[in-house]
């Protein structure tokens, strides 16, 4: 690439104008930081040049780094050169901050004399979410620009800050209103001659005892950083900050180095670029034509309805909400409303944003006021009949061209698809409850589903904010597949010995955001029974532990009912240890001839966590994801698996798929061992040293 291609140089009333132009976000690539060096030299050699703009578009100064060049050899010049030519001219440098400015973007902005920002432009350093950090001076600079606490403040948490609190805190030294490269160069004109101020030659600005701030900043820190490292290493650097800059900014590029390597930052890089792998789909390409969806419809007014309904109205979407009695809706409807009133009361919702959501979502019990709509979401009872009568209704009702899509979590599409005279137009769309918080939704391709309605969904997915994740056509679809495996281990680990807590707790501590039995309990545990009264006549071969039916049959359906593998107080989520629940296991065991022992933590989290890996390899073998890193995305979005693990497959990678291999095989020498059948794909690549995320 041409450096002419990336950044264009001119010379306007004596200020040289150096304008980004790597789309779509300015990324900092090789050749545009070769671009700047050159072109900033030159400037500096002009004589007619008096001061130097460095802008982007209205969309983005710099989005940092260029992602396509992740992994791949840095070229020189590297940012900190460039940092350091910038540090070297006698003539000013205007930043002209325009959309946003983040990580080596801001960096950028941070070593030019001023910054000048739009009303709109976003700031930040965003680095601590890959697990890594500022890496151009970003942790040496920021503290001499704004006040240590806001520094480390926007550091540690990655979130960027509006231009406005920008200004405030001295990081801008303007918001301007008019055209941004017209305002640049005026204000350019107006530091000709003033002294150079270079940020680098500022002390850090820190009152008070440092000793002091930065032992209360570390543990406030390490409190919310949850064993993340980089978080505490920013802190460090930016305890740096007030050495010398040179000594600093060395202190910096070492920490940095340590932190790329680091299992957590591998785990986190994989995650962001997992994400952006979803959407390719080897046979759909990306000019696919889409279909219109400008008005949704959702089929059942319950929790999961409801959510869906929601996330349409939350992207400017009506949505008529349909339920088949009055009474339904309207508890359906006061739900949401109920939501989205908590939102407001917490101060993440204006009112007037919460009356034009509810004003997107019209109720009713009149199935035939669905018929207009692009996609219909049907939210019914999971039970095959009940969606197969619903989907032959819809059928015989909705316009031609829309998409009939199922919010089925476990049945088989195909069959559903096949009640209607239009199975090309039918797809899954598996929502996470709640439907309006998480992120993920499984696409599940029939058969038959055709290439635009995949294309429209995947689409439609992104715009309703969610991660969109394709799956195959198989009994639970990837992540539900793959949590039976899960649940059925963590289950005969209780037979073996274990309580629930103790499961609970092990896991938690590995970094799962939930135990299982505490999940349970609050997805219902009735949900759980039916499918394993299902399996019991469909797959006789697939042995559950009986102690959660035991529990069902008790009434014991988790929160919704106070009692599950837990007791909970009313009003109260927090699961509390019954002995109720121990007598069920102690008598349980007894009819098996099962005598307790001691199960260690670490063959907690090996049996559950390879469980999930074993049952993903089968997955990927078969065709049902099309990645390794689909797989991990729906665990990592859907299913509170810990990001600094990158995932269950990503997590096997690290560990070494010949080890994993080899407690599996030990896992079959003992308690319920036939239920370990290690996938071919995993015992191959294993064999070969290779690994599921090539």
């Amino acid at each position: 690439m041409r450096m002419s291609d990336v950044l264009h140089y001119a010379v306007r009333d004596g200020i040289a104008v150096l304008t980004l132009d790597n789309p779509p976000v300015n990324g900092l690539s090789n050749a545009l930081r070769a671009a700047l060096m050159e072109h900033l030299k030159k400037a500096e050699g002009d004589p007619a040049v008096k001061a130097v703009v460095i802008t982007g578009s209205a969309r983005a100064f710099s989005g940092g780094a260029d992602i396509r060049e992740f992994g791949k050899p840095r070229v020189k010049p590297d940012l900190p050169d460039v940092n350091d030519q910038q540090d070297a001219m006698r003539k000013p440098l205007v930043a002209a901050i325009g959309g946003f400015a983040l990580g080596g973007g801001l960096e950028l902005a941070l070593a030019c004399h001023y910054r000048i920002a739009a009303p709109r432009a976003q700031l930040g350093v965003p680095e601590v979410k890959l697990g890594i950090l500022p890496g151009s001076g970003g942790t040496q600079r920021l503290p001499r620009l704004i006040p240590m606490a806001e520094a480390v403040q926007m550091m540690t948490s990655g979130n960027p800050i509006a231009a406005e609190k920008a200004k405030q805190l001295g990081l801008i030294d303007e918001v301007v209103l008019g055209d941004l490269l017209q305002e640049g160069i005026e204000f350019a004109k107006k530091v000709i001659g003033k002294p150079i101020r270079r940020v680098r030659d500022l002390k850090a600005k820190l009152e008070g005892d440092p000793q002091a701030f930065f032992a209360q900043a570390r543990e406030q820190v390490a409190k919310a950083s949850r064993g993340y490292p980089a978080p505490l290493v920013i802190l460090g650097c930016a305890q740096a900050s007030l050495k010398p800059f040179d000594e600093g900014r060395k202190s910096e590029r070492e920490a940095f180095g340590l932190l790329v390597d680091t299992p957590e930052s591998k785990a986190l890089r994989h995650m962001f670029f997992a994400e952006r792998q979803t959407a390719k789909i080897p046979d759909v390409p990306e000019n696919t034509q889409v279909r219109e969806v400008s008005k949704a419809a959702v089929i059942g007014a319950g929790t999961m309805g409801g959510g869906i309904a929601m996330s349409f109205a939350n992207a400017g979407i009506p949505v008529t909400l349909v339920d088949m009695t009055q009474d339904a809706l309207d508890r359906g409807i006061k739900k949401i409303r109920d939501n989205y009133a908590a939102t407001v009361s917490k101060g993440r919702l204006s009112q007037a944003d919460m009356d034009k959501r509810m004003g997107l979502i019209h109720g009713t019990i009149n199935l035939g006021q669905a018929a207009d709509a692009d996609i219909v979401i049907e939210a019914v009872f999971e039970r095959m009949d009940i969606k197969k009568d619903m989907f032959r209704k819809l059928d015989g009702i909705v316009k031609q061209g829309a998409i009939l899509a199922t919010n089925t979590s476990t049945l088989d599409v195909d069959q559903i698809a096949a009640a209607t005279t239009r199975p090309q137009d039918v797809i899954g769309t598996h929502f996470f409850s709640p439907a309006n918080v998480m992120r993920l939704l499984e696409v599940v391709r029939g058969k038959q589903t055709d290439k635009s309605v995949l294309a429209t969904t995947m689409k439609l997915g992104k715009r309703l904010k969610k991660v969109p994740v394709v799956s195959g056509v198989c009994d639970g679809f990837i992540g539900n597949r793959m949590l039976e495996k899960y649940g059925q281990q963590s289950l005969f680990l209780i037979d073996e010995g274990a309580s629930p807590q103790q499961v609970d707790a092990a896991l938690t501590a590995w970094g799962m955001a939930m135990g299982p039995f505490a999940m349970y309990d609050m997805a219902g545990n009735d949900i759980g029974w039916e499918i394993r009264k299902r399996r019991y006549q469909e797959r006789p071969d697939f042995v559950y532990s009986r102690i959660a039916d035991r529990v069902c049959e008790l009434g014991r359906f988790g929160q919704k009912t106070g009692k599950g593998f837990y007791k909970y107080e009313p009003g109260s989520r927090k699961p509390i240890p019954d002995p109720e629940v121990d007598s069920i296991i102690n008598a349980y065991r007894k009819e098996i001839g099962i005598s307790p022992r001691q199960v260690p933590d670490g063959e907690i989290v090996e049996r559950c966590i390879y469980a999930l890996v074993n049952e993903g390899a089968h997955i990927l073998e078969e065709g049902i994801a099309l990645r390794a890193s689909d797989i991990d995305m729906v665990y990592l979005t859907g299913y509170g698996f810990p990001p600094f693990r990158g995932g269950p497959m990503f997590y096997a990678d690290t560990i070494g798929l010949d080890k994993v291999l080899d407690s599996i095989q030990r896992f079959q020498r003992g308690y319920q061992g036939a239920q370990w059948k290690p996938a071919p794909l995993l015992s191959r690549l294993a064999k070969e040293g290779k690994r599921f995320n090539g």
